[in-house]
């Protein structure tokens, strides 16, 4: 993997301020934290920041105000929870350049102490990543530390530009992210096996097309798995289906030949007539599709064969579910394929990584994201690092 500096390089920060870009954008009902997730991901390096004698400076975004200032969308509700997860106070500055904040961090942050600062796309320079607004921000602090592996693959002000301003570190989340990413497709134990789900082709084709020169095996599962089926001749009924993405699929397939990556499509499949909780279905062959099924699931001779590719491989990487699994019965595929590959793991088998909005809550509903290796709650960025496109936030972090 790329060296970073690393935490561990810091001994003693006394008297020095610490600059952190952290993911708080939390969920809020009420203007209340409804889910402190990311508040609790932060810990660690918030905390490896205070015991070295480092003023901490939390930097992050909320919603999208569009570089205006929007009470609806301030930091401030965060600070109470952050307070009790931390067990000492947090300082909020009403603006995160100016003098605003340069008053909290002299007059009120004691060595160790924890300020926040307000939503920094109330400005217009941080998703412009400017120069100027970057240059302001860097005045706050004397090190760079980013925690958001999150908003890596957004070149903006708190997470490029300032890092090339002040020595710049990862946090702690951000230095297991980049860790388990690198031992996923970095440098992974072979043979490595992806899969890959979800609605469309369309908007997983740089990933498709990367991971198919990077991969020994990949399983293709979802509504895109019907994409596939319809571009070899296979009848999908009424299942969702991008037709016109038919030799795109095809090219998919045989660079995937010309790389030597084993495509795993269903051989067998779930379908029904509709999409509702408990609704009759069946197992169908695939030239047994009628012309109103709908195919929702992988059948279970292929959720077979896909186990039996999880045994003969060492590596894993998921992003997205095989089937519907937010309307049971269609989530059978899903959970045991995912528990599978939890017992792998936790046996210690396999290196088992997952990622994207969809997989999380899929492995959650299976009840075994504790019990993979790595899983990735970066939406978008993970995606990207799939597609394999470099992440402004983490290649300005490279030593």
């Amino acid at each position: 993997m790329t060296s970073f500096r690393t935490l561990s390089d810091l001994t003693d920060l006394s008297g020095q301020t610490a600059l952190v870009r952290v993911d708080f954008n939390v969920p809020m009902e009420g203007g209340k934290v409804s889910d402190d997730t990311r508040l609790r991901a932060a810990l660690p390096t918030i905390n490896a920041l205070r015991d070295r004698g480092a003023k901490v400076v939390l930097m992050a975004h909320f919603g999208r105000p569009r570089g205006q200032p929007n009470p609806e969308m301030s930091l401030r509700p965060v600070v109470e929870p952050l307070e009790l997860l931390l067990s000492a106070p947090v300082w909020f500055a009403e603006d995160c350049i100016g003098d605003a904040p340069r008053a909290v961090i002299a007059d009120d942050l004691a060595p160790g102490g924890v300020a926040l600062l307000e939503n920094v796309r109330f400005h217009g320079g941080e998703e412009a990543n400017d120069p100027a607004f970057a240059a302001e921000l860097a005045k706050l602090g004397d090190i760079y530390v980013n925690d958001a592996f999150s908003a890596a693959h957004r070149a903006h002000a708190s997470t490029e530009g300032l890092a090339r301003l002040l020595p710049a570190y990862p946090g702690e989340s951000m230095r297991r992210e980049l860790d388990a990413l690198d031992k996923a497709l970095g440098t992974p134990v072979k043979p490595v096996l992806g899969i890959v789900g979800g609605a469309k082709v369309s908007s997983k084709l740089d990933l498709l097309k990367n991971l198919v020169a990077q991969l020994d095996h990949l399983a293709i599962g979802g509504g895109m798995a019907n994409t596939f089926l319809h571009a070899q001749g296979v009848d999908v009924g009424g299942s969702l289906c991008e037709k016109d993405m038919a030799d795109t699929a095809r090219e998919i397939i045989e660079e995937a030949r010309r790389q030597g990556c084993e495509l795993l499509l269903p051989v067998d499949v779930v379908v029904a007539k509709t999409v509702k909780p408990g609704v009759e279905s069946g197992v169908r062959a695939l030239d047994r599709i009628a012309a109103d099924d709908l195919i929702l699931d992988a059948g279970p001779e292929t959720v077979a064969r896909l186990k039996r590719a999880m045994d003969l491989s060492k590596t894993l990487i998921w992003n997205g579910p095989l089937g519907v699994f937010e309307v049971p019965p269609f989530d059978k595929a899903t959970v045991e394929a995912a528990r599978h590959a939890a017992d792998l793991a936790r046996a210690g088998k396999i290196t088992a990584v997952a990622g994207g909005g969809d997989t999380v809550s899929a492995l959650n509903h299976a009840e075994v994201v504790d019990d993979m290796t790595f899983v990735s709650t970066a939406g978008g960025a993970f995606l990207e690092w799939m597609e394999g496109k470099p992440l402004p936030g983490v290649e300005a972090l490279k030593a």
